[in-house]
């Protein structure tokens, strides 16, 4: 029972969250949405801050399952940016408020005990990502820079475009820009083959 009124709880959290942004929400708000009593609130979550960071370690092992998917097969240089730039821009789209909430209402000042288990799910992440990259590196096809740099090519451009979808600032579908993303990150993580010749 537990489980499901968990469950409950922070659907109701991610909808009250995005229809009125995290100050905005009350702990009235999602139990309504949850029909949950307020002993059933306070017999899971302390808090809605407490709720509100569970909903963020939550979504955000979602994320990096559909993006770490993407590397199953284990791609080569090309396909893996393309599929992980696709995989990015799909979970926005089709997560869109999930996507929100990670990306544009979450807080960093939420405590240390959520920020300790969000560098534990960004770790096992990049962890996923190198396996796959570490020996594309190594045999010359990817170009060698730190693990955030890399990240940072091959996502960044994709969440300025996220950003303002989610945003509601451009409307336009993001996935729309793929194929120019996934090139951009290909010049700028793939050794030539000019370099590759040297």
């Amino acid at each position: 029972m537990t489980a499901s009124v968990r469950d409950d709880l922070l659907a109701a959290g991610l909808a009250v969250f995005d229809r009125v942004g995290f100050e905005g929400a009350t702990v009235a708000a999602i139990r309504a949405r949850a029909r949950a009593s307020n002993g059933s609130f306070f017999h899971v979550f302390g808090s809605k801050k407490e709720l509100a960071g569970a909903l963020f370690l939550d979504v955000l092992r979602h994320y990096h399952a559909a993006v770490l998917a993407a590397l199953d097969p284990v791609p080569d240089a090309e396909q893996g940016i393309d599929r992980l730039i696709r995989a990015h821009l799909d979970w926005v789209v089709s997560s869109r408020r999930e996507a929100r909430y990670l990306f544009e209402i979450s807080r960093s000042e939420w405590d240390e005990d959520v920020r300790d288990a969000q560098r534990a799910q960004n770790a096992r992440l990049a962890e996923g990502i190198e396996r796959w990259r570490a020996p594309l590196v190594a045999s010359g096809e990817l170009l060698p820079m730190t693990p955030v740099m890399f990240v940072s090519q091959l996502i960044g451009p994709a969440q300025i475009f996220c950003r303002a979808f989610l945003s509601g600032r451009d409307r336009a579908d993001p996935r729309g820009e793929a194929d120019t993303l996934i090139a951009c990150a290909i010049r700028a993580l793939r050794r030539s083959e000019r370099v590759n010749k040297q």
